[in-house]
């Protein structure tokens, strides 16, 4: 049984990744204008008609529809992405020079938002006073409205321009990622904030909670050793959800802070109308949305141990 989740679950990450594909190689294909002319053509290039025409057979722009579908859909399951319209460098060499950076100011922006979420959970938890709690409570509502340009540029604003706290000129290389982490750390943390407060009010009313109390437990203890682990389920679950706000958020504020990774990669590629690199980007996010979907699942037991159990053993 378990075996075939497995496979079922392999299935619809294949057919994820394919739809993802198709539907980017249609948009693009859509996109109006002629990359290799606006790249190639007029300017300070130069290049004779001849020359052009070895260009657009190089990249394939002149093949038919289905063909070029083909020819994309086989290199990209080679591991072959083709190579950029704007440089003429390789797309993997390309997303391999940027992707590391888009994946540490995403992974660093993950945990200080798990932090800050579960930070605010506490408060709205455990605040003796009861306005205080109301106050935490609604913030996530607040956090989650707010745009993560409008954020990033606030930020600099205040905490560079007008507190120096942090510099924006020549900054280290810890340094240069607090802003940018915070920017999307914040809208990232309210909606995993909701979800585990939601879940802790939903919990507060089971009778384990009620014999824990009668028992003697405190509110934190209750809180530390019965109704959080029980809270964290769905809350992996839109964790893996917000993976692709994650990669949105990567695109915005690497613009805003003027840091290279994928994010930036993207906006240049989108200017430069380079196919190429923009089909990567959507297939490398969809296989990053789909890796994290696959680890949430495989977290689920280990959260939930009644998940350990067959089905059988479990009705």
């Amino acid at each position: 049984m378990r075996g075939r989740l497995v496979l079922g679950r392999l299935a619809q990450a294949g057919f994820v990744l394919w739809a993802a594909f198709t539907v980017s190689f249609v948009l693009l294909q859509l996109m109006p204008g002629d990359a290799v002319l606006i790249r190639f053509v007029g300017g300070d290039m130069g290049l004779s008609p001849e020359a052009v025409a070895n260009i657009r057979a190089f990249y394939g722009a002149d093949d038919p529809v289905w063909t070029q579908y083909l020819n994309t859909l086989v290199g990209f399951l080679q591991g072959d992405f083709g190579f950029s319209i704007a440089s003429g460098a390789s797309v993997a060499g390309e997303i391999a020079a940027n992707l590391p950076a888009t994946l540490w100011l995403s992974g660093l922006a993950f945990a200080a938002a798990v932090v800050l979420a579960l930070g605010v959970t506490l408060l709205a938890t455990l605040t003796p006073f009861h306005f205080l709690r109301e106050a935490f409570a609604a913030l996530p509502g607040l956090l989650v409205s707010i745009p993560v340009f409008w954020l990033g540029i606030v930020l600099v604003q205040i905490v560079s321009f007008r507190l120096g706290l942090v510099s924006v000129i020549a900054p280290g290389p810890w340094e240069r990622l607090i802003l940018p982490v915070a920017a999307i750390a914040v809208p990232i943390s309210a909606p995993i904030a909701q979800v585990l407060l939601r879940n802790l009010d939903a919990l507060s009313t089971q009778g384990f909670v009620a014999v824990a109390r009668a028992k003697g437990a405190t509110r934190p203890q209750v809180l530390l050793r019965h109704t959080l682990r029980n809270a964290l389920l769905p809350v992996l679950t839109i964790a893996g959800l917000l993976f692709g706000e994650l990669l949105a958020g990567a695109v915005v504020t690497e613009t805003v802070f003027g840091l290279n990774g994928i994010g930036r990669l993207a906006e240049r590629s989108v200017r430069n109308q380079d196919a190429a690199v923009l089909q990567a980007i959507v297939v490398i996010a969809a296989l990053g949305f789909v890796l994290v979907n696959l680890l949430v699942d495989l977290l689920y037991p280990l959260v939930d141990p009644r998940l350990r159990r067959p089905p059988e053993a479990a009705a």
